[in-house]
């Protein structure tokens, strides 16, 4: 079971959120990779540069995004840039009332503030 500590902490994007987050940005996006073994069916991440991963169709990989990768794709909307706050693990956009998201880690609060952006066509 996974604590809060390391809940906090993470570092990239689950597995799941992964998979969301690829059909939302460009895979060139990512930078690093699941890979999942032919043999024994585990599920790690790897980190390098998704771009150098060979076989991109293949069912052995899935993109990953590192917490710098995701706080990079923010944009800048109507000259204003997100504030995050990192202790709160919040995002806001604070010129426009309806984009911010707190949430248990910094990661999750990117892919949720990614989302929202994704819906609102502001990506």
């Amino acid at each position: 079971m996974e604590t809060s500590v390391n809940n906090k902490c993470r570092a990239f994007t689950s597995l799941e959120q992964s998979k969301k987050l690829a059909e939302i940005l460009p895979l060139e996006s990512a930078d690093m990779f699941w890979y999942r073994d032919a043999v024994t069916k585990e599920v790690n991440p790897r980190i390098m540069n998704y771009k150098q991963v060979p076989e991109l169709q293949s069912m052995y990989y899935s993109p990953c995004w590192s917490l710098a990768s995701l706080l990079s794709i923010l944009p800048e909307i109507q000259g204003g840039k997100p504030i995050i706050a990192l202790d709160d693990n919040y995002i806001t956009y604070p010129h426009i009332s309806d984009l911010h998201t707190k949430a248990d880690s910094l990661i999750d609060a990117c892919v949720t503030m990614i989302i929202k952006l994704s819906e609102h066509k502001m990506l």
